[in-house]
């Protein structure tokens, strides 16, 4: 199973929380679409004729796409790689583009899974996020999609905003299923350099929220999703059975992917490659034939930490043994000594040679994985 990713760079403002690759000058993005095209064409063998079965836009935001620019690109990828009869279709959108009339057009494109990024359901986070949409809108765009035809929905959530107490955070997640999408993403707030969010909490402008108050914020989500049968089947995602995002399962199996456009991501087993994170020189190294990208050969030790990472990150966790057969005895007998200390502290279980992240592990689940790479 391979997977096809399309990077969409534009937004129509500045979230003040995001550090993903994007420009606001959506007028921009008729000149973005014909090198687009061109990568589809020009890196059909990237995956070795594998069958696609998973494409997914993402971005920025693809909404701001016109539908026949958005053809264009389905066209090309049918063109140019064998996609399955069966493939998972997914596109990222945000509440206020989703009219009636572009979700129907949407539909006709062949798209099948709505990603909605709503954030919050309450209006004072939206407004200090800077979010577009508000509440009232974020509600709506799930029952247009419903009511077009869309039976896979997802929509991300975020918690641990400042001044979000547990209540508010509660509201959202009684909103979110009361809505019968079928499944979730849900994201603590980092603090990325750069961003608005960050230079805010250095001058003291917003406070973080209390380390007790975030463990108590994801507690609550958990329970929620068991009591309304989501399968916490990632750190931050969520699904009803047969529903989990199987693009983003293929970055935690391991498996092949193709990424187009600017700041997009390739990992084909054996290396990893990123196009520019700038559009112009995205565009004006295409145009002039130059390299446009970098890329990683990844040694044994490097696909040994990614394995760890992805696998520890899922339900599924780490199997010892799938260590010492890809990797061999000796990085197995390292993992498991590695991990012992956090098997002893309770923030992971042991259980057949599988190694999972518990409640109080997924919270630290950062610091558990880098205690265990090489």
């Amino acid at each position: 199973m391979a997977g096809v990713y399309i990077h969409i760079p534009y937004c129509r403002q500045a979230c003040r929380y995001c550090d993903f690759h994007f420009v606001v000058s959506v007028w921009q993005k008729k000149e973005l679409l014909p090198f687009i095209l061109k990568e589809i064409e020009e890196r059909n063998s990237y995956l070795g004729n594998e069958e696609i079965k998973t494409i997914y836009f993402g971005g920025g935001t693809p909404s701001v796409m016109e539908i026949g620019d958005l053809n264009a690109i389905i066209e090309s990828i049918y063109r140019f790689y064998k996609v399955s009869p069966e493939a998972e279709f997914s596109f990222e959108a945000n509440p206020e583009d989703l009219k009636s009339s572009y979700l129907k057009d949407l539909r006709k494109t062949g798209i099948n899974r709505l990603s909605i990024g709503i954030q919050s359901f309450q209006d004072s986070d939206l407004e200090l996020m800077h979010r577009i949409h508000n509440g009232k809108q974020a509600e709506e765009s799930v029952k247009f999609a419903q009511d077009n035809g869309f039976e896979n929905i997802s929509i991300d959530l975020i918690y641990g905003i400042p001044r979000q107490e547990s209540g508010s955070w509660e509201k959202n997640l009684d909103t979110a299923f009361n809505m019968g999408v079928q499944h979730f993403s849900a994201y603590h707030l980092t603090y990325e350099e750069g961003t608005i969010f960050d230079h805010w909490r250095k001058k003291g402008r917003i406070n973080t929220i209390t380390e007790e108050e975030s463990l108590k914020q994801f507690k609550t989500l958990i329970n929620k999703a068991a009591e309304h049968s989501f399968e916490h089947y990632e750190i931050s995602n969520f699904a009803l059975k047969g529903f989990e995002s199987q693009h983003n399962k293929s970055y935690w199996e391991q498996k092949k992917y193709l990424g187009i456009g600017p700041s997009a991501h390739s990992y084909d087993l054996k290396s990893r490659r990123w196009n520019v994170r700038n559009n112009n020189k995205y565009m004006e190294a295409m145009h002039s034939g130059r390299e446009y990208f970098e890329t990683e050969i990844l040694t044994p030790e490097n696909r040994y930490n990614e394995f760890i990472m992805t696998s520890l990150r899922t339900t599924m966790g780490v199997n010892s043994l799938k260590i010492k057969e890809q990797f061999g005895e000796e990085r197995a007998k390292f993992f498991t000594s590695k991990i012992q200390k956090f098997a002893d502290s309770g923030h992971v279980t042991i259980e057949h040679d599988i190694y999972k992240l518990s409640i109080d592990g997924i919270f630290i689940a950062d610091h558990v994985i880098e205690g265990v790479f090489i």
